[in-house]
This record gives C-alpha cells, structure tokens and sequence, in this order.
C-alpha cells in the first residue's frame, strides 16, 4: 500500500491516524500526547475561546513538540494540525488565519467554506491543506482549488456526519482524485485503520475513540455516557444546528428534550426547554458509531498502544476482540 504522505509527514507516525478536531472537546494536551505518541493531534480554533488564547495553544504546541524532538531526535513526533471553518459565519475566521500564519502548524484542516486563501497561506511555509468534504460535488469542487487532501467524512462519523457509505465513497473519489485522501466514519479500533488503508487511504480520521482520552476537554458525565453507551443510543438529526449531526440520546433527554417529537428539518428551540441553557456540543454531546468500543477512561499514550497492537494483528491476519 503505497502512501501520498510526503516523507516528513510518514516518517514521523507510528500509525496513519489523525486524532479527528472534536469542537470543545480537543485541548492542546490531547494534541501534545497525540503528536507524542505518533499520530496526528489537530484542534478547532474556536476551541480556543480568544484569538490570545489560540495564540497561546499553538505557542506551547510548537514549543512542547520542538523540546521533545531536540530532546530524542530519533523519537517519532507527528505534526499537529489546526481545523479553521473559512464558512462567512465564523466571525474570527480572518484573525485566526493570521494566527496560522504566524505560527505555521504544519497541516491546516478546512471546512465549510473555499480554502483558497487558505491554502495560499500554508503553502507559501511548507504546510498542507485537507478539506473535509461529504458529498461527491463538495469533494470535486475542493479538489479543484489545489488542497493536498481530502477528508471523506462518511455516514457513521460522530458530530456532522455524511451519509455516503465509506466504501462507495472511497471509490468514487478516487476516480477523480490522486491526492492525499483520509477516511473519517466509524473508524474506532487498529483494524480499521488497516482496512481504511487497503481502500487506498493514506489516514484515517478517528474522533471518538479519543473523546474518553484523559487530556480531553470532554467532561466526566459525558465521557462516562459515552462508554455506557451503544449505537442504538445514537441519533442522527438536524435538529440543533440545521445540519445532521449523530448525538447521544441520553444527552438530549438530559436536556428535556422528548426524543418522540424530535423532528428532521426542525430546529429545535432550546430556550423553550427547561434546561434553558442547554446547547448543541456543550451539552447535547456527539459521539460517532464506533461508541460500543468505548470502554474506559484512558490516556492518549494507552489508546496508541492499543490501535498499535490491534493493527499489527490485523497486519497478521489475527482478530482479538476489543472487548
């Protein structure tokens, strides 16, 4: 399986994943320990609630990622990533692109908008640019604007999940696309990582499997919820933000929600609720299809162990239950 990753990028992971940017729920932490144990940690800007706040977060990434190489250069550091919505709704969008180039993450993950001006940005210091993309016009017309990779967000995914099969719509972007590709959707264990790669992706795009990580921002209910639950506890619906997303249901009763009138294409008031302060992310908490696997509370360094030796043996022909 031949990768597109450039050499400086592939050398430097233990495994081709990408630790997924989960609105507030990646921390700087979790993209540290990430980074540290071979895979790509990425984080959402808006993450960081002020521009001096993300300041702070790629300055103490850079420096912590750039301490720990110069302390063992033959250790395997992965490069951090950065998601920026360039959507004219994200109302910092222009200030946090400053930011990005000013302190260069070396890959830089769009969506919901045109990355060109992005991809002028990161290109001019060496950087890469991937576009998430869910549908087969989107990922066409991303292609065309010159990123290096597309990020194939499939049905199954945890927050704003596509509705493609992930093996249709391997296959119908490659017909097209000869770039760097990576697959996102109910990638929780080793051996999909392994399968993603015999579809021909060159990483796997893997959220929820880390939102129970000790350095994530998730709180104790939710990650407690989280491992408690199964996929019947999903839902996926339109109703809080307009676009589908997959939630669990529990969280959304918490809230005072009554699933029975949950409704598609109707956004649903929240401040009608009892819980007048609920919100969609904060707490009506997402989680993708992977969740049965969920099964502890863990640090990042563990769940690589883990995803290591499930991918080896998988490499080998074995199956070990993860359970």
């Amino acid at each position: 399986m031949t990768s597109k990753l450039p050499d400086h990028i592939r050398n430097e992971l233990e495994l081709p994943i990408i630790s997924a940017p989960m609105f507030l729920v990646s921390s700087p932490e979790l993209v540290i320990e990430s980074c540290k144990s071979g895979i790509i940690g990425s984080f959402p800007t808006l993450n960081a609630r002020t521009e001096t706040i993300l300041e702070e977060w790629m300055e103490r990434i850079r420096c912590e990622l750039n301490d720990v190489k110069q302390e063992d250069p033959n250790r395997k550091v992965a490069p951090w990533a950065v998601n920026l919505i360039v959507h004219r709704s994200n109302q910092r969008y222009e200030k946090d692109l400053e930011i990005v180039k000013k302190y260069e993450p070396p890959i830089v993950i769009t969506s919901l908008g045109n990355p060109s001006a992005v991809i002028e940005i990161v290109h001019s210091y060496g950087g890469l640019v991937f576009s998430d993309v869910s549908t087969i016009p989107h990922a066409k017309k991303a292609a065309e604007t010159g990123v290096d990779g597309l990020i194939l967000v499939c049905s199954g995914a945890g927050g704003h999940a596509g509705t493609i099969n992930s093996f249709a719509f391997a296959g119908a972007v490659k017909e097209f696309w000869d770039g760097i590709t990576i697959l996102a959707g109910c990638i929780s264990n080793g051996r999909d990582v392994l399968a993603s790669q015999v579809l021909g992706m060159d990483l796997a795009y893997m959220g929820t499997r880390f939102i129970s990580a000790k350095e994530s921002f998730a709180s104790d209910e939710y990650k407690e919820m989280l491992i408690e639950s199964v996929l019947d506890d999903l839902i996926y619906t339109d109703a809080f933000t307009g676009v589908s997303a997959n939630y669990l249901k529990n969280s959304i009763m918490k809230a005072g929600i009554d699933l029975e009138k949950l409704k598609s294409k109707e956004k649903v008031d929240l401040s009608t609720l009892n819980q007048s302060d609920s919100k969609a992310w904060k707490d009506i908490w997402s989680a993708g299809q992977g969740v049965d696997q969920i099964q502890a509370v863990q640090p990042v360094k563990e769940i690589v162990d883990e995803l290591k030796k499930e991918y080896e043996q998988a490499q080998k022909g074995l199956f070990v239950p993860t359970t």
